[in-house]
């Protein structure tokens, strides 16, 4: 069976990346794609409840805990939707993965880089994306895209978003990570989006 392929969505809170992942999602099945749409964390039914406790929490969560409780998470993403999706030839788009880690966990809290990647490559096992795409927006468009912070994330203050984008950014060149402006309109971030991913996608059958 064919192998198919995988697509992850990454950048800070207020990027724009559930717009589009849901747009590169619709464009790949007008093209005919079998498509997988996701998310992380939450995108199983025991992701769900991992999610509550990551964002939704408002008790004091130490960052190593944070750090494990997001690799449990991604291991029963990859395990019950990522994995088969792509042995059946499926295209997965998901909104965030291991590059989120390495950046929120790994640079933001201060974990470093290289031990949040050891954890991450035992929860995410030998699935890796074909391509990942950063929303790169400045730090006062995306605070005017998150007027309520709701989550524990978005909650997390000016220093820590900044972090979060400078991380993005730092990583980028040397993991091959392209770098989309997510502050301009709609439209044209999706056609960036498809441009970047295009070349990445399996044959269709």
């Amino acid at each position: 069976m064919r192998r198919g392929g995988f697509v992850v969505l990454e950048g800070g809170e207020g990027s724009g990346k559930s717009t589009q992942v849901g747009r590169l999602a619709a464009r790949l099945r007008a093209d005919g794609h079998d498509v997988v749409e996701t998310f992380e964390p939450g995108g199983t039914a025991r992701g769900a409840r991992l999610r509550a406790v990551l964002l939704d929490d408002d008790s004091p969560l130490d960052a190593r805990a944070e750090l494990l409780l997001m690799a449990a998470d991604r291991a029963q993403h990859v395990a019950e939707v990522i994995a088969p999706a792509i042995a059946r030839g499926a295209v997965v788009v998901c909104d965030r993965f291991s590059p989120s880690s390495l950046v929120y966990q790994g640079v933001a809290r201060g974990l470093g880089v290289d031990v949040v990647e050891a954890i991450d490559g035992l929860a995410a096992r030998d699935t890796r994306p074909d391509v990942v795409v950063v929303l790169d927006v400045d730090d006062a468009v995306a605070r005017t895209r998150r007027p309520e912070a709701r989550d524990r994330f978005e909650r997390a203050g000016a220093e820590f978003h900044a972090a979060v984008r400078a991380g993005y950014r730092d990583l980028a060149g040397a993991r091959g990570w392209i770098v989309v402006d997510g502050a301009a309109a709609p439209d044209v971030v999706a056609d960036a989006v498809w441009s970047a991913v295009a070349p990445h996608l399996p044959a269709r059958t």
